[in-house]
């Protein structure tokens, strides 16, 4: 008897159970030619719960066939072979030329081990893979611990502020794996990080028992430091504070652990430290870390140091705290071997099935167009919001927003959008989406003068977070809409005399809309442009421990916030973003959220990186992260130009010259970096962040500031083409180097190099007093510098110059960069004259797109798209016919044509003599260059 059943759309195979972890079925879906769901179950029924992040997996009919061959079955599309053991249930995922590109491993761990959550019964989820030793790891959303590739760490999946989780994973052989789960994941290497106890520990003097534990107090305090033995380090949560030395204050205080560490395992051990305050660790007396971070919000870091069983090694840690409240953690994983070394797996805390969709493409814009297929396309953005934004935590009064907008457009600096954080209401109303009317007398007249008289948006903060007892609580209470774990334990925020809150929830589809309804008649009504949805992980409860912030929102609509924990970011912004498009269709939604989770990028949302700390290190962490995010699947992403919080030297009393210098640095060399991520924006504390308060106007960072700011309204035209890509194409705007130059094996751990759309090679300056920096050109083309336009081959690594005014950028050979006028704004004026610089050595293309610019006409084919070819043999330029038409649509142009070849290199500089000109008017026109 055969014990599989050939579906409609795949198959369905009943497997003998050995342990009840086994799957008792596994269920595999053609989706298309290029994706595969995969499901198991424990039990005699699949779980019919519909996904949160796949809105449609039944796109069309798929050609596939079935074959039974032996105790295999196979399904065979356009583009794969999938095969599962009729016995086994292993699932191998093979191209059309055979080559296996993933293969399960169902060997180990069980896949789902029972749980029970409060009256609920769930399990515990693993699935491993085996994969091939050259692969390369990315995705999984925005992580900070300066990991490009993933290869041989775990990823810890859980939100939080400054970590974004999307459970898609892509691999540099071209496919990816969306992990279709809600709750706290792992991936990679999924074995238990071990606490320090779990090595043998000598203190300083050599005598084991644990290593020296020295607790010193303030100098001030005048007491003698605490000195023990101590065989752990765990102050990581809130519920650990109290485990301090009793008396033991942190304020001015420093602790250091020496002696020395024994492992029972040769190889590289990997170490996992969250921390805040200052830290330093040594093994070996080699400084493996040396950061700084915000004494309230601790980050992740990882690094690895190669150890040898039954070996002494040197160990230190040195930790300022900077607070009175600070976190600190310490954990470890010995060396992978034999077959791990080639394993990776997903493990989640719960589900009631074990769900993945395997994607596969020929590039990873395939792979990333997959992930888009299954989880909703990423909108155009608005035009606007390519602009420049000005932020800062926070304007406190009308006026103060007001004049910081006053003196951009009166020193004719490029603004779009100028943003109102948090607290612009009553202390004691927080969640009443009301301004204070003694700090905003008239906040409808502030609207309508930044709309009508200095042509800016507006941003506002809008918290899914509710003060008890005000108005807004009591209607979302009456229905049962609060989380009330934080109300019955009486949890006091920080804001004056300390508050009690709680946050509405967002997987009950009345919150959302009662949330809607909420912005919408406080806010929307009056003009608010764009959303920002701060603390949406959600962050009840900051720094308190994971079973506890899984308390805190329990329970859900849904069910047991265990098996939701990750998804809230996603239902939250779904209300904000359906309510808004239902109220008005003409309106494009914009939404900045502090998370995300697979599908966001369908409502209208862009991310950015958190509460992160004003240092050069933590910038440099931010490349990565972005980078990794875009490879996600979600193309809008920014970080707060300059940092979020910064060190006492910053903003504590006058600044000394050196550090007021540093400080001026840092930020220019951020807003280098930031011109090219896919939002520009600046936020942070004090100092203030604009850039008249960051530095005179004769200085040079003010300068160089100024001079990206404008350089990014010049390529709108570029810009705003891209994000017609997002959409059209499933285009990503921030491209990690893997993505375009794969085949050259020196990108995949490339983590401070990207392209900015196909042309731009863009390489941030991130270390102090830098002049120059190392950089890589990619192989099979060559570069030419944007700004003498000076050519070189790739394929190598050199040191380019990078003086503090400039950030090294070069444009890849084939390329058309087209640049549009001086803007104060994006919709200032039409881009009625665009300089077209034509780097020659190859044929290439661009395609310019244009629509409506707020609407979503375009979605209804209300756009415009102007081919433009370059054919390198015949030096040719073709602008093509224009396809599609707008209400509004520019008929005529004019295109200024600059051609720069390997042995003729020009300046960007805008008033060059152009080498040709075409006027357009929608027909196609060829030229020759010369």
């Amino acid at each position: 008897m055969k014990n599989y059943q050939k579906l409609e759309d795949g198959v369905l195979v009943k497997l003998e159970k050995e342990t009840s972890g086994d799957p008792q079925y596994v269920k595999l879906r053609v989706v298309s030619d290029k994706i595969i769901q995969v499901m198991a179950t424990p039990v005699e029924k699949f779980s019919e719960e519909p996904s949160l992040m796949v809105v449609d997996n039944k796109k069309g009919k798929t050609d596939w066939e079935f074959r039974e061959n032996g105790k295999t079955l196979v399904l065979n599309t356009k583009d794969l072979r999938v095969e599962v053991g009729a016995t086994t249930g292993d699932v191998t995922f093979y191209d059309k030329s055979g080559k296996v590109l993933l293969q399960e491993n169902n060997k180990g761990n069980q896949d789902f081990a029972p749980v029970t959550l409060g009256n609920t019964q769930s399990y515990r989820l693993q699935k491993a893979f085996n994969v091939t030793p050259e692969e390369a790891f990315y995705g999984l959303g925005q992580h900070q611990t300066g990991l490009m590739n993933y290869r041989g760490w775990q990823v810890d999946l859980t939100q939080y502020n400054s970590v974004a989780v999307v459970p898609f994973m892509v691999s540099s052989k071209n496919y990816g794996i969306l992990w279709d789960n809600n709750s706290i994941t792992k991936f990679g290497d999924v074995r238990p990080y071990q606490p320090l106890s779990k090595l043998k520990l000598y203190g300083k003097d050599q005598q084991p028992g644990g290593l020296t534990a020295t607790y010193a107090f303030d100098p001030k305090a005048g007491k003698a430091p605490i000195v023990r033995k101590e065989t752990n380090i765990n102050y990581e949560f809130l519920e650990n504070q109290k485990d301090f030395p009793q008396g033991y204050k942190l304020e001015g205080g420093l602790m250091t652990w020496e002696g020395f560490i024994e492992s029972d395992a040769t190889g590289e051990h990997r170490f996992e430290m969250p921390s805040s305050g200052y830290v330093k660790v040594w093994v070996d007396n080699k400084l493996l870390l040396d950061r700084w971070r915000e004494a309230w919000n601790p980050g992740m870091s990882v690094f690895k140091a190669p150890l040898q069983k039954g070996q002494k090694h040197a160990f230190k840690i040195e930790w300022n705290p900077d607070g009175g409240v600070s976190y600190l953690a310490f954990r470890y994983l010995t060396p992978q071997t034999g077959q791990d070394l080639n394993k990776i797996a997903f493990s989640s805390e719960a589900g009631d099935r074990m769900d993945y969709y395997f994607v596969y493409g020929k590039n990873l814009d395939e792979v990333i167009a997959g992930y888009r297929h299954l989880t909703g396309a990423a909108q155009v953005m608005p035009k606007w919001a390519m602009g420049f934004w000005q932020s800062r935590e926070r304007y406190k009064t009308q006026q103060e927003l007001l004049d910081v907008v006053k003196e951009f457009r009166k020193r004719k600096i490029p603004l779009d959008n100028i943003v109102q954080d948090w607290s612009y209401w009553k202390e004691d109303q927080w969640g009443s989406q009301e301004f204070d009317e003694t700090r905003f007398p008239d906040p409808q007249g502030m609207i309508n003068e930044l709309h009508n008289q200095h042509k800016t948006q507006i941003m506002i903060s809008t918290w899914p977070k509710f003060y008890e007892g005000i108005e807004a609580y009591k209607q979302f209470d009456q229905k049962g809409l609060l989380y009330k774990t934080s109300i019955n334990e009486q949890i006091r925020d920080w804001i004056g005399k300390g508050y009690v809150s709680t946050f509405y929830d967002a997987f009950n589809p009345e919150g959302r809309r009662m949330f809607w309804n909420l912005i919408n008649e406080k806010l929307y009504k009056m003009g608010i442009d764009a959303w920002w949805q701060d603390a949406s992980e959600p962050d009840i409860l900051s720094n308190s421990s994971i079973e506890h912030r899984k308390a805190l929102m329990n329970p859900t609509y849904l069910g047991p916030a265990d098996k939701y924990f990750n998804a809230y970011v996603l239902q939250h912004n779904k209300g904000i973003y359906e309510g808004q498009r239902g109220t008005n269709p003409n309106d494009r939604v914009f939404i900045l959220t502090r998370s995300a989770f697979g599908g966001l990028q369908r409502y209208g949302a862009a991310t950015w990186s958190g509460d992160i700390a004003s240092t050069f290190e933590e910038l440099g962490r931010q490349i990565p992260a972005g980078l990794n995010f875009s490879l996600s699947g979600l193309p809008y992403w920014t970080t707060d130009i300059g940092g979020f919080f910064v060190e006492n030297k910053y903003d504590r009393g006058p600044m000394t010259p050196e550090a007021q210098e540093e400080w001026r640095e840092l930020n220019t060399r951020w807003y280098q970096y930031g011109t090219f991520t896919p939002l520009y924006r600046s936020h942070g504390q004090y100092p203030f962040r604009e850039v008249f308060n960051i530095a005179p106007e004769d200085h040079k960072a003010y300068q160089s500031i100024v001079y990206y700011n404008k350089l990014r309204y010049r390529l709108m035209p570029y810009i705003y083409s891209l994000t017609g890509q997002v959409y059209h194409q499933h285009g990503t705007i921030m491209r990690p180097l893997v993505m375009d130059f794969g085949a050259d094996k020196n990108v995949l751990n490339i983590s401070d190099q990207f392209m900015f759309g196909p042309s731009l090679l863009v390489n941030p300056v991130h270390e102090a007093k830098a002049t120059s920096r190392k950089l890589y050109l990619p192989a099979n083309s060559g570069w030419y510098n944007l700004y003498d336009g000076s050519y070189q081959k790739g394929g190598k690594q050199i040191t380019a110059a990078a003086p503090y005014e400039r950030m090294p950028l070069f444009v890849k050979e084939g390329s058309i960069l087209p640049f549009g006028p001086d803007l104060q704004y994006a919709l200032e004026k039409p881009a009625e004259t665009i300089t077209l610089y034509v780097y020659g050595g190859k044929d290439a293309s661009f395609t310019l797109y244009e629509d409506e610019n707020t609407n979503y006409n375009y979605e209804q084919g209300k756009f415009a798209s102007i081919p433009i070819t370059y054919n390198e043999a015949s030096k040719t330029l073709t602008v093509g016919k224009r396809q599609g038409e707008f209400n509004g649509m520019l008929q005529n142009r004019t295109f200024n044509v600059v051609f720069v070849q390997p042995t003729k290199g020009k300046p960007l500089q805008f008033d060059l003599k152009p080498d040709a000109t075409i006027t357009y008017s929608g027909a196609a026109k060829s030229v020759k260059l010369k």
